[in-house]
């Protein structure tokens, strides 16, 4: 059964995919879907380790590295693809991805969580999902055009 609907999606996406004016915005919706997948897995991480009173910036931090990691496999995988026919280091792809996230995803994030957090005084379960209104549309547009270097 999960055979069967791994073939309709990939034939489904094909399809969609080989008509350029689409292809931006099949990579959105993907990349949104990954970024789903990866607000879930960096919250409910964050969520567990302040919940063991880990320092709420500690947690952001393991949260950031296991949602990278799970958004360089989805992105390269099925969003940003390599249609160039030149080959794309996996490593170097990586190193740029935590680069990308680092900076929308610990740094800016982090002082996003230190301002809503500590001055205006928004819930430490809250304040994550404030912060992806500025990090999801950044970390789109850093991925897309420099981690995975696609121009469309």
């Amino acid at each position: 059964m999960i055979n069967l609907f791994k073939m309709y999606f990939n034939e489904k996406l094909s399809k969609l995919r080989s008509n350029p004016k689409l292809e931006p915005v099949v990579q959105f919706i993907l990349f949104g879907l990954v970024g789903v997948s990866n607000t879930l897995i960096s919250y409910l991480i964050y969520v567990l380790f302040v919940s063991m009173n880990v320092h709420f910036l500690i947690a952001n931090g393991i949260g950031f590295i296991v949602s990278v990691l799970n958004s360089f496999y989805w992105n390269n995988r099925y969003v940003f693809i390599n249609k160039t026919g030149k080959k794309r280091s996996g490593l170097v792809t990586l190193f740029k991805t935590f680069i990308a996230y680092g900076f929308t995803g610990i740094l800016l994030n982090s002082l996003l969580l230190i301002v809503l957090v500590e001055k205006v005084q928004v819930s430490k379960y809250g304040a994550p999902l404030i912060v992806l209104l500025v990090t999801i549309p950044l970390n789109f547009i850093i991925n897309k055009r420099w981690s995975f270097k696609v121009n469309d």
